[in-house]
């Protein structure tokens, strides 16, 4: 089931806001300056101005508790990862997503249950023939060399 019908478009800044409120699940500001204040070196009104736009774009939710407000997240982390791996191989020659997953599973680091993983989703993969480019004519290599 997912949470989001059109995609949010999150910084990276507001992706390390949103780790912080996926993991705690419901936050104040005051815990996200505890939490981010320190490492990223960024003034609490910063991490303010980031919350107002993740609530903005309606991937966080408020509710007012005394004079303190809650932050709840309004999209879930797996979607969101999912709608940011979309939106990477939108960007690249469909003919190219292959070699991407490759160059991905060469560099992460992997534990051999991940490896596992890895491996029954291309075990179950259905393959398609060929691909079709996806790309304006100058946009890659495929289409002056046909």
């Amino acid at each position: 089931m997912s949470m989001t019908i059109t995609p949010i478009k999150i910084s990276d800044s507001e992706w390390e806001v949103m780790r912080v409120i996926w993991t705690q699940k419901a936050t104040t500001a005051q815990e996200i300056i505890a939490i981010l204040g320190q490492t990223m070196d960024w003034k609490p009104a910063t991490i303010k101005t980031l919350l107002g736009r993740l609530v903005k774009k309606e991937a966080v939710r408020t509710e007012q508790a005394g004079k303190k407000y809650i932050y709840y997240p309004a999209i879930s982390e797996g979607e969101t990862v999912k709608s940011a791996t979309e939106n990477l191989f939108s960007h690249i020659c469909a003919k190219r997503i292959g070699e991407a997953i490759a160059e991905l599973v060469s560099e992460a680091e992997l534990t051999a249950a991940d490896v596992a993983l890895i491996q029954e989703q291309l075990l179950n993969k259905q393959t398609v023939e060929k691909i079709e480019c996806n790309c304006i004519p100058g946009q890659c290599e495929c289409k002056h060399h046909q």
